[in-house]
């Protein structure tokens, strides 16, 4: 499974790294409403939570299927706009102003998206402001989510103009109450990597850039795709005529582990990416290898073989006595736990004996759940 981008004739002027304040203040966001999704970040998030005022918190918690559950597309609103010059801007209030001149339909269907993501990424994604299926779907999902998501809903759908300037005004208190600190902490960092991204990109091509960038990023040798490493499965492009050609690679500070693709049908596609979290980890798994670790412990007789192997090196005879079964069978098992990365074998003359790496075993908890959240 992955999320890729058309390339294919892109110029290469056309791949631009840049940071953007309201992408990295949907971030902050998500980390507060989120602090377990982002260990590193508990002491920030804690803080920040504690000193937020009652009136700020409420409105925050009434938009907060803005960030939390997804990361709702008005947060890189530049996306949308028809001129592939556009990027983010340099501060919150020039990114708000790009955010200001999408239609009230983009923004409304941009801030819903939840609603409607059997849709998403294709051309059949309807606004709720003019199909009334879409409009029952959209409040019957906030309704889900709680009461104050319903009201948000209803009051969008009633009057976009009103909730707009209401969701902008929540934004900028935001940046008054924590933000402005944040982003002066973080923007000298951002604005490097960028620079270091695109100097890399000229230097040595796509395919080394990405890898700088994620793990989970590749291309063809041909350089027309570029592909994410996800659970789902999407395609955008980056050569549409109608929106203008691009690709937008945004870094930052509060957003590992995720890492997010825009790929909404219209919108230039945008890369979200991490800086920091590599250090936590070891280099992050791709699907493929989480799937097969995951689906070698979950049958009876390879976990009670890895509780042995856990404790010992064992031949294959051995664990074929131990556990009553043939040695062919034990055999199978433990291909199957070796082509995982599980088990590691040693020769002892005309002896093989296996043991399991215990390392590996003690992060499968940690790489799923980086795999789930990329």
């Amino acid at each position: 499974m992955s999320v890729t981008i058309d390339i294919a004739g892109l110029p290469p002027e056309r791949i631009v790294f840049a940071p953007s304040p309201l992408a990295e203040l949907g971030t902050a966001l998500h980390t507060l409403a989120e602090p377990g999704h982002h260990p590193g970040a508990h002491a920030w998030a804690t803080a920040t939570n504690a000193s937020l005022k009652p009136d700020l918190a409420d409105r925050l918690c009434e938009a907060d299927f803005l960030w939390r559950t997804t990361f709702s597309d008005i947060l890189m609103g530049f996306a949308g706009l028809r001129d592939a010059s556009v990027q983010p801007g340099a501060t919150l209030a020039e990114d708000l102003d790009l955010l200001d001149k999408l239609d009230d339909e983009e923004f409304v269907t941009a801030a819903l998206e939840f609603t409607c993501s059997a849709l998403y990424g294709s051309e059949s994604l309807r606004s709720p402001l003019t199909d009334a299926t879409q409009r029952e779907r959209s409040i019957e999902l906030a309704s889900a989510r709680g009461p104050q998501q319903r009201r948000f809903t209803e009051r969008l759908l009633a009057d976009p103009p009103a909730v707009r300037s209401w969701v902008r005004r929540l934004f900028e208190d935001c940046e008054q109450a924590f933000f402005a600190d944040t982003w002066n902490r973080v923007r000298h960092q951002l604005a490097a990597d960028a620079r270091e991204k695109t100097e890399l990109l000229r230097r040595r091509g796509l395919a080394a850039t990405l890898e700088a960038v994620s793990p989970a990023l590749s291309t063809d040798k041909k350089g027309s795709v570029i592909s994410a490493d996800k659970l789902a499965s999407a395609r955008t492009t980056a050569v549409d005529p109608a929106v203008g050609p691009g690709v937008t690679f945004i870094p930052s500070v509060h957003t590992w582990p995720h890492l997010m693709v825009l790929h909404r049908y219209g919108w230039r596609p945008v890369v979200y990416y991490p800086l920091t979290g590599r250090e936590l980890l070891s280099t992050p798994l791709s699907v493929e290898q989480v799937t097969l670790r995951m689906e070698a412990v979950a049958h009876p007789l390879r976990m009670r073989l890895c509780r042995s192997l856990a404790r010992a090196p064992y031949t294959t005879s051995e664990l074929a006595d131990l556990y009553s079964v043939s040695s062919p069978e034990v055999s199978r098992h433990l291909a199957v736990l070796k082509k995982a990365g599980l088990i590691t074998a040693r020769r002892h003359g005309r002896y093989v004996q296996y043991q399991l790496d215990v390392k590996v075993v003690g992060r499968l908890g940690s790489d799923f759940l980086e795999t789930v959240l990329r």
